[in-house]
């Protein structure tokens, strides 16, 4: 087995189309669209604009792999209608941008329970006090199908509903919806909710993965907690063992390099060239090209 690597577009520069020549020249071919297209998010993009991308995207033979988009990231305590406020018109709009762009997936996002327990039971909070969330979901991973993409779920930190290993189970099996909607696993996202990321948890949670996302990180001591956004190269988890059995097993067939972000800077640290420096990191695992 072996995995292709990409970065979110920005990543590789503010400027689209020069963004796009550094894709090349770091040998990436698939594509993670976000931000910094002409100056926008895939939220704000104008479908004229979009267009333009997607000619440019394809005259240098590069593939659209995700739209990540944060729909739903957003606070559910604040109930239905605020919720759906604030995110059913983006929703709208990425299912416009599918036929243009043609990605394999669309990204949501798990939402946040400021009031989450500190246990595993964030699920069962939602089942009883906020069931809607799952109609939501359901919805929009529907449309989104039917519009020609699949639909991913990623977890995200802070007070994120997907943070303890048998959240994620529970989540999707409430979901009921099978292979039709599929885990983005960002390990340094649940290693900032509190989670040191282990092959125990890619265990549990092997079949939901579809989409796997890396970003460096360090602990200062033995609490293991996330302190300090480094490079791949200098993490602190077990980012090699990890990835290696994600491509052995055949789980992401196109893995995403992110920016760390959960942590702090650290003094002194040279952060120049981080993000090719990333890539070249990353090929030195086994199975990665």
């Amino acid at each position: 087995m072996s995995a292709r690597l990409t970065i979110l577009n920005s990543m590789a520069g503010d400027d689209f189309a020069s963004a796009l020549d550094q894709h090349q020249a770091w040998g990436l071919s698939d594509l993670d669209l976000r931000d910094g297209i002409y100056g926008h998010w895939l939220a704000s993009l104008p479908k004229s604009d979009a267009m333009k991308a997607e000619a440019q995207i394809r005259e240098r033979g590069l593939s659209v792999h995700c739209l990540s988009t944060s729909i739903f990231y957003g606070e559910i305590g604040n109930g239905r209608d605020a919720f759906c406020a604030e995110h059913i018109a983006e929703l709208e709009h990425i299912i416009s941008l599918i036929d243009v762009f043609q990605p394999k997936f669309v990204r949501l996002l798990a939402p946040q329970l400021s009031a989450r327990p500190s246990d595993d039971t964030a699920i069962e909070v939602m089942k009883n006090e906020y069931p809607w969330v799952f109609d939501l979901f359901r919805d929009a991973i529907g449309r989104i199908r039917a519009a020609g993409a699949s639909a991913t779920i990623e977890n995200e930190a802070w007070h994120c509903v997907l943070s303890r290993p048998r959240e994620f189970t529970q989540f999707f099996d409430e979901l009921g919806l099978g292979d039709a909607v599929k885990l983005t696993w960002d390990v340094q996202n649940q290693w900032a909710t509190g989670v040191f990321p282990s092959l125990e948890t890619l265990n549990l949670i092997e079949p939901l993965v579809a989409y796997y996302h890396v970003k460096g990180g360090q602990h200062a001591d033995e609490s293991r907690r996330l302190s300090w956004n480094v490079a791949l190269e200098d993490a602190s988890w077990p980012i090699g063992q990890i990835t290696q059995e994600v491509v052995a097993r055949g789980l992401s067939p196109v893995i995403c390099i992110n920016p760390a972000q959960h942590g702090q800077d650290k003094p002194d640290y040279d952060y120049q060239g981080i993000v090719e420096r990333d890539i070249a990191f990353m090929r030195t695992i086994k199975g990665i090209v």
